[in-house]
């Protein structure tokens, strides 16, 4: 798979492409719908699936505090993608000069630009400044030059909508099972190991690897019962994702830290994968060091209880 970042970087040979407009945040089951039918189509054809996609998300480029969660880091999301069998990914940076784009100038770039040979969209999809354009004018452009645009309807499970929206709210309520399902794979976050400022080691004899989530909201947050993958063979733990009322009240960002059990290694620069099965509690500010520390101990007592049980399967 080869990823594009920015028109000025399309090729001759990226022309002609079956292509796809998203976020495509997690790659769920609606989203690998999707995918199977850009991914036959391309093959049928002869030519290369192409997903467009913005960076920022749209929304974070409005209000980035406030905007959605992240099910999946841009890297995340784009080994999915690979895993299902994309060829290119372009990518555009949304800014002022991108919000500003009419519908007619986001048609010129998929029908002229690009040359799409077809286009796939989600019932949902709007584009074009103040999202004028939708699936209605995209395909009437397309009717004119000979181009199929297909409308990709909803996908449901248990009678409700897949959308990334149902999956979020599933794992704030620690419903990995649900999330599960409606991802078709479990739920992970993947990073690479940092240099932390040894407060688990240093201060509370707990040591942790921690992940920088790069983000302003995390999907999750609180204590979880979880599974290391990426190392020797898989590990269970306890993980935190949060950021750290009790040391420090003034981190934004969030951070995953987690201690892993019955490991004694260095594993610093490592990329692990970290997958959520069992909410513990939720974040909270506890009054002292020693008071954070027990309740850390609870949650590594009963994340142990969890998988001793046969729960964690």
């Amino acid at each position: 798979m080869q990823i594009i970042r920015g028109l000025k970087n399309l090729k001759y040979e990226h022309r002609r492409s079956v292509v796809t407009i998203g976020n495509f945040d997690g790659v769920h089951l609606g989203h690998q719908a999707i995918l199977a039918k850009i991914k036959s189509n391309s093959i049928a054809l002869g030519v290369p699936s192409m997903i467009i996609c913005f960076e920022p998300q749209p929304k974070e480029f409005f209000d980035e505090f406030n905007a959605p969660a992240r099910l999946t880091r841009f890297r995340e999301k784009v080994e999915l993608l690979n895993e299902y069998g994309v060829d290119l990914v372009l990518c555009l940076k949304f800014d002022e000069k991108t919000r500003s784009i009419s519908d007619e100038q986001f048609a010129k770039i998929l029908f002229e630009d690009i040359s799409a040979t077809a286009i796939y969209v989600g019932d949902d999809f709007r584009f074009g400044s103040d999202r004028e354009g939708d699936f209605p004018f995209l395909h009437s452009r397309g009717v004119k030059i000979g181009v199929p645009v297909t409308n990709l309807y909803t996908l449901t499970l248990d009678t409700a909508r897949v959308s990334s929206t149902r999956i979020r709210q599933s794992l704030a309520q620690g419903d990995f099972k649900t999330a599960e399902s409606l991802l078709k794979r479990p739920y992970t976050i993947a990073g690479r190991v940092i240099y932390g400022r040894s407060f688990g080691r240093n201060l509370l004899d707990i040591p942790t690897a921690n992940i920088q989530l790069r983000r302003y909201r995390a999907p999750i947050d609180g204590s979880y019962a979880v599974e290391v993958s990426g190392l020797d063979k898989i590990y269970q733990g306890v993980a935190n994702v949060g950021v750290r009322p009790t040391i420090d009240d003034t981190t934004l960002s969030p951070l995953l830290e987690v201690h892993i059990f019955d490991l004694n290694a260095d594993i610093y620069g490592r990329v692990i994968k970290v997958r959520f099965i069992h909410k513990i509690r939720d974040e909270k500010k506890f009054p002292d060091l020693a008071a954070l520390k027990s309740a850390i101990n609870q949650d590594i007592k009963e994340a142990k209880q969890f998988f001793s049980e046969g729960l964690g399967t």
